[in-house]
């Protein structure tokens, strides 16, 4: 491994843990810790990647950081860097799963946590702000952000974020010109592997239908079931974090019982105030739902990590058998140009995703203090976020 993989990956660990704002913050932290601060790739090579995860099903901040790992150092510092980021929040998830007990003491981490909140909001202005900066170049890109802001604000539906991102890179495609595209078409195909091509689909359909095929009355029915209901919402899941919670909670709370409402509020309290993928979240219910089914604490971490590891993985193995050959697929005239009209309808989200938890915050003078001097630090400073949350932090203590 070359000195530039080992360097990346420390980046990756010191980004894993500064991450706080969900996905619609990840995108601009990613652009400052690797593009504006160490220039691993361009600025246009992300924000294709990003797009490009915006339109596969599975966690969509996962996935651009995976696809920005592959452009650096190959499939090796692609999954290393995909495991530093997904464990941390993990571990810890699974450890309060374990401990479930040590949720009594809940309040005092909102307590001590509370001004992280108010810097979490700054964090998602601040990548609204400067990813539109960079991809609201037209009166289209400014329209397409904008519906796609109200229709996530009015219609608050998990369909939303899909036929969004479909419309947006349509209408983009849709108003650029296009050209004969068979060749471009016949180099890219004559460049897939078919052996691999087999290799990907066949671990796909394999993992979907592994809960299918096991005896539900058999004394591991309850992890395969687990990772067969992870798995199959990881395939279904576009839009990232904030549709996966709504759709976790039909399915493991209302329709099977796995654990409680009050229960999987307070796990999802805790993984607000963590930083890394919202993905997490689902190691936490792995966990308790094992626990809950009595499987001791060997078993609660194996559904943890069961959990974790069924909604990411069919989302990684998109990503990394798409992104080998996306310097190909980009020049298909068409989906080059959906490109700039899916990332005006990613702005879109974050826009929308400000309002939202904003109107989840009960602001007072101090919060909204914070939240304006934490964007003006992180929009005209080299200041890092993980300096300004572990600020919040301290002041947490303090006061």
């Amino acid at each position: 491994m070359k000195k530039r993989d080992f360097l990346f990956l420390r980046d990756v660990f010191f980004y894993t843990f500064s991450a706080f704002g969900g996905a619609q913050s990840h995108i601009s932290l990613l652009l400052k810790f690797f593009v504006e601060n160490k220039s691993y790739i361009k600025e246009s090579e992300l924000l294709e990647i990003n797009a490009l995860a915006q339109i596969l099903p599975g966690p969509a901040s996962t996935q651009t950081l995976v696809g920005l790992a592959y452009k650096v150092g190959g499939y090796r510092v692609a999954i290393i860097s995909f495991f530093i980021w997904i464990i941390p929040s993990a571990a810890i998830m699974i450890l309060f799963a374990v401990s479930y007990g040590f949720l009594d003491e809940k309040q005092k981490f909102v307590s001590v946590l509370r001004f992280v909140k108010p810097i979490t909001l700054a964090i998602i202005a601040y990548g609204a702000f400067s990813f539109a900066e960079k991809v609201l170049k037209d009166k289209i890109s400014v329209f397409l952000a904008f519906m796609a802001a109200v229709a996530t604000l009015v219609l608050k539906n998990a369909y939303v974020f899909p036929m969004a991102i479909l419309v947006g890179g349509i209408v983009s495609s849709a108003l650029q010109s296009s050209i004969d595209e068979t060749q471009v078409r016949v180099k890219l195909f004559s460049k897939i592997n078919p052996n691999k091509l087999v290799y990907f689909i066949s671990i796909l359909l394999l993992m979907a239908v592994l809960g299918t095929i096991v005896n539900r009355t058999s004394p591991f029915s309850l992890p395969i079931r687990l990772f067969e209901n992870f798995y199959r919402n990881g395939i279904f899941v576009f839009g990232g974090g904030q549709v996966l919670v709504p759709l976790m909670f039909t399915e493991f709370v209302q329709m099977k019982h796995y654990l409680s409402q009050s229960d999987f509020v307070s796990g999802f309290a805790l993984q607000q105030i963590l930083p890394g993928p919202v993905f997490s979240f689902t190691s936490f219910l792995g966990s308790l739902s094992m626990k809950n089914a009595n499987y001791g604490v060997f078993g609660q971490i194996s559904g943890g990590a069961l959990a974790l590891i069924g909604i990411n993985l069919p989302g990684l193995i998109l990503i990394l058998f798409i992104v080998p050959f996306w310097d190909d697929l980009k020049k298909i005239n068409r989906i080059k140009n959906s490109i700039s009209g899916i990332n005006a309808v990613s702005v879109g989200f974050i826009i929308a995703s400000f309002f939202l938890l904003a109107s989840l915050t009960k602001f007072d003078l101090i919060s909204v203090f914070i939240m304006l001097f934490s964007f003006c630090v992180l929009k005209f400073t080299k200041i890092s976020p993980p300096i300004v949350v572990v600020l919040g932090i301290i002041l947490g203590l303090i006061i």
